[in-house]
């Protein structure tokens, strides 16, 4: 477990930058005059560990690529969405991270209503799509870099032949017993499609009602992706509503697996927040790597880092391409409910999900 407060990361500096120095002094040729060069270039830049609290599945592999390009130490801490915002939360006035970098916009939406992220920064590496423009916050306070869909229907196509095709037709006796989902306080993804399933509903009030019915008609309630799909192989159940990512992913091991798409579902951006309380020089640091995830180089270490997982993404950079695997985002209905009004509801809603329909 990590131990550190603001004072120690300061204390680090000096470290850190021994050990960035012998990161490029190993990187570099065995030329005396190029190592001396480097030094001193790094001698000239305060560097201190960037901490990143990530919740993607190629979250790792991109860190790993950003501290062998710069040279900066990188520290990745993974865990679900919930679990991070809970850790961040926990830290309030200590915050022990830099970057965090998870799905589904309502969290740093609301995370920035408390002041927490770095406003006004957007990367320059890359060009965003016309949908990804749409994606970034008037304020700049977080960064798209990707899109998937919450929810998807994953079912196995030898137990069921005719997928349901709409939100209302789950709770039918059809689908009595038969239906599994995240709990959205735990997975970040899922929350995101609860706030548009309360959308598509009518409101709040609407929507709860509608989870009361499903629970009634033998609502499944797991914890993350890889569970409740793990139920879905065993005939635990015969409907994931899970990320689509997931379960496309899922579908390389287990062919039979198929997804489908109710009436409509969210779009679900992948999104970096900077820790706006960070220190300058980590602060700096931090928008060099959100510089390098739209890199050339960061967006083919996004489709490489999780490939049976968040790999399965709809880039937003142009020339990015998505997998093959990925069927075309515009034959797929979506919404996109407004991260400003769902964020804030956040903790009242998981709340009531977990009181109301967790059993």
């Amino acid at each position: 477990m990590m131990q550190r407060n603001r004072f120690s990361r300061v204390l680090k500096v000096g470290l850190a930058l021994a050990g960035a120095a012998s990161v490029l002094a190993a990187c570099g040729s065995s030329s005396t005059a190029s190592t001396s060069s480097t030094t001193k270039t790094a001698s000239k830049t305060p560097v201190v560990p960037l901490v990143v609290y990530g919740a993607e599945g190629y979250a790792p592999a991109v860190a790993k690529g950003f501290q062998q390009a710069t040279g900066i130490p990188t520290e990745m801490v993974n865990h679900s969405t919930g679990t991070l915002l809970a850790k961040i939360s926990a830290e309030a006035e200590n915050p022990q991270w830099g970057v965090f970098w998870s799905d589904g916009s309502d969290a740093y939406a609301a995370l920035d209503q408390q002041h927490y992220l770095l406003r006004g920064f957007e990367p320059t590496t890359g060009t965003l799509t016309s949908l990804g423009k749409t994606l970034v916050p008037a304020d700049g306070s977080y960064i798209p870099t990707g899109i998937t869909i919450a929810a998807a229907y994953v079912y196995n196509s030898k137990v069921t032949k005719n997928p349901p095709t709409s939100w209302s037709s789950l709770l039918t006796p059809t689908w009595k017993g038969a239906i599994g989902m995240n709990n959205p306080a735990i997975s970040g993804p899922t929350y995101t499609a609860v706030a548009s399933i309360m959308q598509q509903q009518g409101g709040v009030t609407q929507g709860e009602a509608y989870f009361k019915k499903l629970a009634a008609n033998g609502l499944h309630i797991y914890s993350t992706n890889k569970v409740t799909l793990h139920a879905l192989l065993t005939g635990a159940i015969k409907v994931a509503l899970v990320q689509n990512s997931a379960g496309i992913g899922f579908a390389f091991t287990t062919p039979d697996l198929k997804v489908a798409y109710p009436d409509k579902s969210a779009l679900l951006p992948g999104v970096i927040g900077i820790d706006g309380k960070a220190p300058k020089a980590e602060i700096v640091e931090a928008k060099k790597f959100a510089d390098f995830v739209y890199s050339p180089k960061g967006q083919a270490l996004m489709l490489s880092g999780d490939p049976h997982g968040d790999s399965l993404f709809y880039p937003i950079i142009e020339g990015t391409k998505a997998h093959s695997e990925v069927p075309n985002l515009k034959n797929i209905p979506t919404d996109y409910p407004n991260p400003i009004v769902w964020g804030s509801r956040e903790a009242t809603i998981n709340a009531w999900f977990t009181n109301n329909i967790v059993q």
